[in-house]
């Protein structure tokens, strides 16, 4: 059982491969301009102007309090359920949302608010990065569910195995990172059914923390529910920085649906959590724009050209590549067994691409789609050339 302060060597452990990446490949070559950039989910053109334009237009002050200590502030609030009840159908109270300097830390105070040490913590890998590191910080123990590529399809019985009187909370994430899937309503229904069933049997709540912030980056006009609609006991943590591709302006929020017995209470406990996280509340200046930002999305129909370019060039090139719902992100399969030699090769090659050992997928890489359209066309004939040089081995 875990405790309140986990060792540093497993804080180190459970973020190794990321520092490893970022620290070496990565920090050599993510600048460099005849780079095809596939790493990350990083802006690879500018801004959106309307973006732009919205935070010059707040940032004139309008009285003396414009850029004072600010929490989660009403306007923002109601913004945010508004949003929520067009989407979900559910009749958002504002009073339920918190205001957070990003999805980073929506997550970390969902978790702080929620697990107690010794907690056990299901999340599904591959993973984003940092989920084992936060569930370590709040003291609770992190049980791993696996996704099976290539569909990488959200397994409910193998989720419902995983539990046991210690577990708190079931982390799901969708659109998901890496792997672009979006998961059906079917089957977060089944999920809710099977947790409901659980939670019975040993005597408390377990919740779902349900990490969206890809929910508006979704292709082929696909429904992306949210476990919030079919269960009561759900968190729903989000980030304005993938809708925007802004990602270092940080602003989200952390929220639970009105059919949440236990939403008032949890109010005061989520306020706490932000200022013991590290006043984790957004700045003035994204709150006071974030009624105009809320209507503004990258274009999202040319994410789905470039992926409907790049994945069937990558296939023709013999690579064993998804087909992406939604994210940022397709999975490709190495042509080699060690995914991170092969993102050397395709280095060398002046490609960059995630290893999926940094997301628990060995044997694999991460592909970025917000890569340049100029990028994606250099990329591919320089993908086919990584190929071809490790054939032989």
């Amino acid at each position: 059982m875990t405790t309140a302060t986990p060792t540093p060597e497993r804080m180190r452990q459970s973020v190794a491969p990321f520092l490893s990446f970022f620290g070496g490949q990565f920090s050599r070559l993510n600048t460099e301009p005849d780079v095809a950039n596939f790493a990350v989910g990083n802006p690879q053109e500018m801004p959106l102007p309307e973006y732009v334009a919205s935070l010059q237009h707040h940032l004139v002050p309008q009285d003396k309090d414009w850029f004072a200590y600010k929490l989660s502030e009403p306007a923002s609030q109601r913004t945010v359920a508004e949003t929520l009840r067009a989407r979900t159908g559910l009749d958002w109270d504002p009073a339920d949302v918190a205001m957070t300097n990003g999805g980073f830390a929506a997550i970390a105070v969902a978790l702080r608010t929620l697990v107690r040490p010794g907690d056990e913590v299901v999340f599904l890998s591959p993973p984003w990065f940092f989920y084992e590191l936060l569930i370590l910080v709040a003291g609770g123990e992190p049980v791993r569910v696996r996704l099976d590529p290539p569909a990488f399809d959200l397994d409910v019985d193998r989720i419902a195995a995983a539990i046991t009187p210690r577990t708190r909370m079931v982390l799901v994430n969708s659109p998901h990172n890496p792997t672009g899937r979006v998961f059906p309503r079917e089957s977060l229904t089944a999920l809710a059914d099977a947790l409901t069933d659980a939670s019975a049997r040993i005597g408390h709540p377990i919740w779902i923390l349900s990490d969206e912030p890809y929910n508006r980056i979704a292709f082929d006009g696909i429904d992306v529910p949210s476990p919030a609609e079919v269960y009561p006991h759900t968190v729903v943590t989000y980030s304005y920085g993938k809708q925007l591709l802004a990602p270092g302006m940080r602003i989200g929020f952390l929220t639970v649906p009105p059919t949440c017995p236990e939403r008032a209470e949890l109010r005061d406990e989520i306020f706490i959590q932000q200022f013991s996280t590290g006043y984790a509340f957004p700045n003035a200046l994204l709150q006071h724009a974030l009624a105009d930002l809320e209507h503004l999305t990258i274009d999202i129909g040319a994410l789905q050209a470039r992926r409907d370019r790049l994945v069937p060039a990558l296939r023709d090139l013999g690579y064993e590549a998804s087909m992406p719902e939604g994210t940022f992100y397709t999975m490709a399969r190495s042509p080699i067994d060690d995914d991170v030699a092969f993102a050397d090769v395709l280095a060398r090659h002046r490609v960059l691409v995630l290893p999926g050992t940094v997301v628990e997928v060995p044997g694999w890489f991460r592909v970025s789609l917000t890569a340049s359209d100029e990028m994606v066309e250099a990329g591919i004939p320089r993908f086919a050339a990584a190929r071809n040089e490790v054939a032989g081995r």
